[in-house]
């Protein structure tokens, strides 16, 4: 028997949430109702307040309600519910979560589960889950189901949908989690397609060591999930060759993983090998998404909805000192590898990307102010010699 955590604004939606609870309930499960709604009373009687949820966080919900702001009180309430929602899971009070809702219910419901672990159950009935749901989702695994119907009353469409998503959240409570007898350190590498053959020798070279490598493929939601991880204290070693985010991040193009991306391995302390892959190329939509400023530079079609621009000398330079001073902020061994003929495929010589005075510019600003060791490879990133020197070299810099 496990404990399910009915989570949603219960003052406009109870009765929809109770019904997923009954049947819940008939699976042998237990519920805990936690209410977020700041508008009227509940319609159903919580486990847990709105207040309770607020005073986690040392919020004094009743002084939001009684301004009236709406807008103020979602806002609140989306600070608490993470708090106290991750201090059930920690207490080991639930055992999975659901919740149904619509805009505000899916906002509210979605930065609470967005702060449990990865693995622990987590469903949101929404009406928003056919749209863009990276904003709800963040780097979290947490299942997303279309309501179909506005959640808005009991009716033959939305109780078909109640029950199939009560059934659902039992079956993820009752799964049982395989027992990994054989667990391996992890490590983690950043990939994209221009880097794959890389990732794929080296990770071969990594996993006859003993350690088992968990790929993340570079496009803005994968460098960010991989940062996640690395923060969590689970990872033994950073593959980082796939640094592109970061040509999307200073152009403002669409594979952006933010600022902090290359923060975490300084956080955790972890030992890392860096390299600049796919740093000559930053990623847009469509041709004619490409912002007016960059029509006359250096183009690759990569198929009909992505559009590659070639980094130029300057960027490059400000890349290199960017990746070089996130390299310098590791208090573990950290080392730069320079693959100089290519770091990528289509930025070798004869290629459409191909432009020395570029990779020069990134080569010499990253030579000029890393304070970590820095080793040049007279080779492309996919070479074999490039792959086995970087996971031999993360070998040697997590055995220091």
């Amino acid at each position: 028997m496990a404990t399910i955590a009915v989570l949603g604004t219960l003052d406009s939606k109870g009765f929809e949430h109770e019904y997923v609870a009954n049947i819940i309930r008939k699976r042998g499960h237990k519920v805990k109702f936690i209410d977020l709604g700041t508008g009227g009373p509940a319609q159903i009687q919580p486990d847990y307040s709105r207040f309770d949820v607020a005073e986690s966080a040392g919020l004094n919900l009743q002084e939001f309600m009684d301004r009236k702001d709406r807008g103020e009180c979602v806002v609140a309430m989306s600070k608490a519910a993470p708090v106290f929602l991750a201090k059930l899971v920690e207490d080991k009070v639930i055992d999975g979560v659901i919740s149904l809702g619509g805009g505000g219910g899916t906002a509210l419901a979605t930065s609470a589960m967005r702060a449990l672990p990865i693995g622990f159950p987590k469903l949101m009935v929404s009406t928003l889950a056919s749209g863009n749901t990276e904003h709800y989702l963040g780097t979290k695994d947490i299942a997303m189901m279309p309501s179909i119907v506005d959640v808005a009353g009991l009716n033959s469409i939305s109780k078909m949908i109640f029950s199939r998503a009560a059934g659902s959240i039992c079956g993820m409570v009752e799964a049982e989690i395989e027992a990994n007898e054989n667990s391996k350190p992890l490590i983690v590498a950043s990939m994209f397609g221009n880097t794959t053959e890389c990732i794929n020798i080296a990770s071969k070279v990594l996993e006859d060591a003993g350690y088992e490598v968990l790929v993340f493929h570079a496009t803005g939601t994968g460098g960010r999930t991989m940062e996640d991880l690395i923060n969590t204290g689970m990872v033994t070693g950073v593959l980082d060759v796939t640094t592109t985010e970061w040509a999307d991040e200073l152009l403002g193009a669409t594979l952006s993983a933010g600022p902090t991306r290359l923060d975490a391995m300084t956080k955790a302390k972890v030992p890392a090998v860096v390299a600049p892959g796919c740093l000559d190329m930053a990623n847009y939509g469509e041709l004619e998404t490409l912002p007016e400023e960059f029509k006359d530079r250096n183009i690759y079609i990569h198929n009909p909805q992505v559009t590659l621009l070639r980094t130029n000398a300057d960027e490059c330079a400000k890349l290199g000192e960017i990746l070089a001073e996130k390299s310098n902020a590791n208090s573990a061994p950290t080392s730069i590898l320079l693959p100089t003929k290519g770091i990528s495929v289509i930025c070798q010589e004869g290629q459409s990307f191909y432009d020395k005075e570029a990779d020069d510019a990134l080569f010499d600003a990253i030579r000029a102010n890393a304070e970590v060791e820095v080793l040049d490879y007279e080779v492309d990133i996919n070479s074999e010699v490039f792959a086995k020197a970087a996971a031999h070299k993360l070998l040697e810099l997590i055995n220091n």
